[in-house]
């Protein structure tokens, strides 16, 4: 255990090389390949975890250390394509002898910032499909196999969209508050079956919203807009400062491992901003 059972006994730390946070323990991870999924795969490795990760681009070996290649596999494929989850799922349980333990719902992709009066069916169904059929799709693929041992932990990487009209378009805000949504039904839907699922609602990742939104205008459509609307609001974080440094994916990847430990074995169904205050604007 991670934690003092009771408070007047005296905590003895395990004496022993083995991790008992990852050790024998199984976590598929979507998104792997970069940014907060890279770094939260990296930092289960550390902590003696079996991955597999799941992306849509190829995954770089270079970036986890040799010592972890043995206990990493990697799947590429494209999610939102039907049956995909489902394959994620088997190969993971294929390559490490059948259990999960944890599930980390990373992978995403940005809107437009369009609003309701400019939004494209086009990018509504694929930032719908991203955001939150997939997610929800693994969740089921997983489920069974928590349900048959008793215990698991789902964490599902939202946004301060999540939470906020203010932030982002029309198809990524709907996305990540009905991940939200989702998170908290199973969360209490699997409550008694020794089942956790916890949300992260991640603030402006070092300045990548700004660099999406140079790279996508002109060429993926960017609404100016209606970015010009919500531009504001993300000054009031993406600039940084001395005082205030930008978030890393590193830090987000810490709150995630938090809530997959032990630390956090009560907490359940809950929506934890990493965001620097931005949240409660």
């Amino acid at each position: 255990m991670l934690y003092t059972p009771t408070p007047d006994s005296l905590y003895h730390p395990p004496s022993t090389h083995i991790d008992p946070l990852g050790y024998g323990k199984v976590a598929i991870v979507t998104g792997c390949a970069s940014g907060i999924g890279l770094s939260v795969t990296q930092l289960l490795l550390s902590h003696q975890f079996s991955v597999c990760g799941l992306d849509i681009s190829e995954f770089d070996y270079n970036l986890l250390r040799v010592e972890d290649h043995g206990r990493f596999h990697f799947h590429r494929g494209d999610l939102t394509e039907p049956g995909v989850p489902e394959d994620g799922v088997r190969i993971s349980r294929q390559s490490f002898g059948g259990r999960i333990d944890v599930l980390i719902n990373v992978a995403g992709i940005l809107d437009n910032f369009s609003s309701a009066d400019g939004i494209t069916p086009e990018i509504w169904s694929k930032v719908l499909a991203t955001n939150l059929t997939v997610p929800v799709m693994m969740m089921r693929s997983v489920l069974p196999y928590m349900k048959e041992r008793k215990e698991g932990v789902i964490i599902n990487v939202a946004s301060t969209a999540a939470t906020s009209g203010a932030v982002a378009g029309i198809a990524y805000t709907a996305s990540k508050h009905g991940l939200l949504g989702a998170t908290k039904n199973v969360a209490w839907r699997f409550r008694n079956e020794g089942i956790r699922c916890n949300a992260v609602l991640p603030g402006a990742i070092d300045t990548s919203i700004g660099k999406t939104i140079a790279t996508a205008s002109g060429k993926n459509g960017l609404d100016p807009e209606a970015y010009a609307l919500v531009e504001p609001v993300h000054a009031l974080q993406a600039l940084p400062s001395d005082s205030t440094p930008t978030i890393t994916p590193l830090e987000v990847a810490k709150t995630i491992i938090f809530l997959v430990s032990d630390q956090a074995r009560t907490i359940n169904g809950v929506s934890l901003p990493v965001d620097k205050a931005w949240g409660v604007v």
